[in-house]
């Protein structure tokens, strides 16, 4: 049995459902410490190039767990987002499968992050057709750091093989994983082009969104057209 274990992202790029995709649970990180660069943010594409959408925190919250961060509702985010997304999107091929639902996260009043990101997850994975079951790193008490945190939540899921994201081999002790008798599989991504509105260049790694409103339904096929021929698996 297969698990990725990630940071919660909001509306993450379609790297992140990629590693989803090769596994078979995933265990969200809700008790990790924040991270500002994709937990509360992420890019869409407008007439001007790419744009920053962010979820406003309070500003006590930097050094929290995800879990306990609050979002600063007295701005007007939610407002903004949907403006930007529909000026960016109103006129994409596929926008209108999705216009809906996700209006309803922008009409619903959030107080918490991990909330928001966990539920926009959830719905983008439904639209996807990744279906896995999600676990909360919460749900599994585990009181390690680093590596050991990570081999602790394999065994806690029962998992056989941990999938890495592209950057782990820099941080990780793989020979840890090794002496617990786990295997480590690295993702091989590369985004992997699509029509996109605005532009005759190509900019990869946006927010799903991006793909979504573009390709529609066929977003998956390309998501899952970047299984490349993945490199071997690490062994114990």
């Amino acid at each position: 049995m297969k698990v990725a274990i990630h940071q919660p992202h909001y509306f993450p790029y379609p790297g992140f459902y990629h590693k989803l995709s090769l596994a078979d649970t995933f265990v969200i990180m809700d008790e990790a410490q924040y991270d500002k660069r994709f937990t509360n943010r992420n890019m869409i594409l407008d007439s001007h190039g790419p744009i920053w959408l962010t979820v406003p925190i309070e500003k006590g919250n930097r050094f929290s767990a995800n879990k306990d961060v609050r979002i600063n509702e007295s701005l007007p985010w939610r407002k903004e987002h949907w403006k930007k997304i529909t000026v960016s999107y109103s006129n994409a091929r596929f926008f209108n499968l999705y216009r809906a639902e996700l209006q309803e996260f922008y009409d619903t009043s959030w107080s918490n992050l991990f909330d928001l990101d966990l539920e926009t997850t959830r719905k983008t994975m439904e639209w996807l057709g990744i279906r896995i079951p999600i676990v909360k790193e919460s749900e599994l008490d585990v009181k390690t750091t680093g590596t050991q945190r990570l081999v602790d939540i394999c065994k806690a899921v029962g998992a056989d093989t941990y999938v890495s994201g592209r950057g782990g081999r820099e941080y990780m002790d793989e020979g840890l994983f090794h002496s617990n008798g786990l295997v480590v599989e690295h993702q091989d991504y590369a985004a992997s082009p699509y029509p996109q509105r605005f532009t005759d260049e190509f900019v990869p790694d946006l927010s799903i969104l991006d793909m979504l409103a573009n390709l529609g339904p066929e977003s998956m096929r390309l998501v899952s057209r970047a299984l490349q021929a993945p490199r071997p698996p690490s062994s114990p």
